[in-house]
């Protein structure tokens, strides 16, 4: 009897992940152009649109600026979620990644690749999660 092994495909690289996240994210918040080109959209809730008095601005913004990244927030080193505080109340942010033109059903098969990703930011009120 043969056995035939495949080999598992190499672990994205956590480093380029988190980069071209931290890309995408600054440039759906704070509208500043990746180096290389980046697909995706950003959602905000219900809850943080009615929020009003420039709330959902303000942490749109302190989004794109976030940049505490540590083991407990990170752990697999992709800067794909945060929490921010705007006047008292946190905020979640959180970016998901997907197979370009799958119609956001299927998890990116190269999330390190920018040509076939489609990232999603999502940033929501905390006590919506």
């Amino acid at each position: 009897m043969s056995m035939t092994v495949q080999r598992l495909p190499d672990r994205p690289d956590p480093t380029v992940i988190a980069a071209q996240n931290d890309a995408f994210r600054k440039l759906a918040c704070l509208g500043v152009a990746p180096a290389q080109p980046t697909q995706g959209r950003m959602h905000v809730t219900r809850s943080l649109m009615e929020a009003g008095d420039g709330f959902m601005a303000e942490a749109v913004k302190a989004t794109g600026e976030f940049a505490t990244f540590e083991p407990e927030n990170d752990p697999e080193g992709w800067h794909d979620f945060g929490a921010v505080k705007i006047r008292g109340e946190t905020v979640f942010w959180k970016i998901d990644l997907y197979e370009a033109g799958s119609d956001f059903r299927f998890g990116a098969e190269t999330p390190d690749n920018p040509a076939t990703t489609m990232r999603v930011l999502t940033i929501m009120l905390a006590r919506d999660w």
